[in-house]
């Protein structure tokens, strides 16, 4: 692994950084109510920056800057780049939609989606505490005024406030544990941390609290169960772009975050925290199919199918740390970031559909808004339909491969239990195999409620058609971005 001293590592951050504050001065002058100048400047900072970092991983290079408080390497460049076309993806679908209910009027939806998008950088890129958690907060805040976007609407109001006072006690939590690493180590850099923790002169009991804090932190961003509580208020009660916002990109985050503190920084504390991530995962599997059984809301129903997908990358995540294998670390850690683009790849899709269908007045987030859709629009019902089966695990959509090699990485740990776990999954995963057939069935065999065709703009259009496409052509072949995530974390981790 090759390592330097760079200012270079933050390029596309300090551009990101730069163009967000450039956009929103050059916004001040915009007279257009669809913000056409700022959408675009938006969307080519965006795409400048997915190029850079994509340069960056292919290089395989690991490049630490200010301090060693960042670093570059190309797991890192390779989420960063999917979140940036993640935001970027965003924003195309979800500009329509706020025009019409006159969210772009003062052009914050582009500068606050920048900052976001920052944010999420600084998360992925952190080699230190401190780093990790303004990473951390810049999205936060940034989400919590997306959220409160819609002036007119208490409902989203509302949904911000528990956005807010939920996040503000899992930032505090997550904090918390920090502090007591800082105190206990004495260091903020992830890479001292590592090696006071390996020493073992450092009181066990001590680490391991301030480890369970950090889980709480971690757990709260992946909405995983029993830090769930805010996911199905906020992405019901949230407009469905800025749903669409939250739902997605910070997912490749949080997963960057967990792989630097507790794989990077803790990894001597594994078979404390592999024991905490199963716990999570087998409570988020269970409650989040079991109660997204129930919904008819289409956007709360999702939201309770997040948290049982992310059940399943907490299971990668737990199955990469036994008795020093490191091939068996590397193949479950790529699984668990195969896993989380792909599941981000089918969420932008997914309500991709649900604002396209959505006007204005009428928001089309219940389920039965979708009977009779392919009567309406075959094209638009099948990438629903693709969506639907890959988030099942369908063969041969990318969500079953997906699933398919994050329990293969379990059951290749050969940890105690592993069995159990796997078999446990896929009957959660039968279950889960209801609501989304259930969203097919509605599509393709119940009425339709209105006669009036789906139409779209040419840029919506395109980018769902390619959305579609990459969800089956992905599924079908899946080994180059197999190959990718492997690459990227055996390079990253050194294992």
């Amino acid at each position: 692994m090759f390592e330097k001293l760079s200012i270079a590592a933050v390029y596309p951050d300090i551009l990101l950084a730069v163009m967000a504050i450039v956009i929103a001065l050059v916004d001040l002058s915009v007279k257009s109510p669809r913000r056409t100048t700022t959408y675009v400047l938006s969307l080519l900072t965006m795409g400048v920056v997915a190029y850079l970092e994509a340069l960056a991983a292919t290089q395989g290079q690991t490049v630490y800057s200010f301090g060693n408080m960042v670093v570059s390497d190309p797991m890192g460049s390779w989420l960063k780049c999917f979140a940036a076309l993640a935001v970027m993806v965003t924003l195309v679908y979800g500009r329509p939609y706020a025009a019409e209910r006159d969210m772009l009027r003062g052009g914050e939806l582009f500068t606050l989606g920048l900052f976001a998008l920052l944010g999420i950088f600084i998360m992925i890129s952190g080699n230190n505490f401190l780093v990790l958690y303004l990473g951390l907060e810049l999205l936060t805040l940034s989400s919590y005024a997306l959220v409160a976007l819609r002036r007119d609407s208490a409902v989203a109001s509302e949904a911000a406030m528990k956005y807010f006072v939920l996040g503000a006690m899992a930032s505090g939590f997550l904090l918390y544990g920090l502090s007591m690493l800082y105190g206990a180590t004495g260091s903020l850099d992830i890479t001292t941390v590592f090696k006071a923790v390996a020493s073992g002169q450092i009181k066990h009991q001590v680490l391991v609290l301030g480890l369970v804090f950090v889980v709480c932190g971690l757990a709260f961003k992946f909405g995983v169960v029993p830090f769930h509580m805010w996911i199905p208020d906020v992405y019901h009660g949230a407009p469905t772009a800025i749903t669409l916002m939250i739902g997605g990109a910070p997912k490749l985050a949080a997963f960057a975050m967990t792989i630097r503190l507790l794989v990077e920084g803790l990894l001597p504390l594994a078979v404390d925290w592999q024991q905490m991530l199963m716990v999570l995962a087998i409570s988020s599997l269970l409650i989040g199919n079991l109660a997204a059984v129930a919904q008819t809301n289409l956007k709360r129903m999702l939201a309770f199918s997040t948290i049982a997908q992310m059940g399943f990358v907490l299971i990668g995540l737990l199955s990469g740390v036994v008795n020093g294998n490191t091939a068996a670390a590397a193949n479950a850690y790529s699984s668990a970031m195969f896993y989380v683009i792909t599941y981000v790849l089918t969420t932008l899709a997914t309500f991709g559909i649900i604002l396209l269908l959505a006007r204005e007045g009428f928001e089309s987030d219940e389920i039965s808004d979708l009977a009779g859709l392919n009567q309406r629009s075959p094209l638009y019902a099948g990438v629903m339909a693709a969506c639907m089966f890959s988030l099942a695990g369908v063969p041969p959509l990318v969500g079953f491969y997906a699933k398919l090699s994050v329990l293969q990485a379990l059951i290749a740990s050969g940890q105690t239990g592993a069995i159990a776990l796997a078999i446990f999954a896929v009957m959660m995963s039968l279950i889960g195999a209801f609501y989304y057939l259930r969203i097919i069935k509605v599509m393709y065999f119940d009425a339709p409620i209105t006669a009036s065709t789906v139409s779209a703009s040419a840029d919506v259009r395109v980018v769902l058609t390619i959305n579609g496409a990459l969800i089956l052509i992905l599924g079908i072949l899946p080994g180059g971005l197999m190959a990718l995530c492997a690459k990227a974390i055996v390079t990253t981790l050194g294992t």
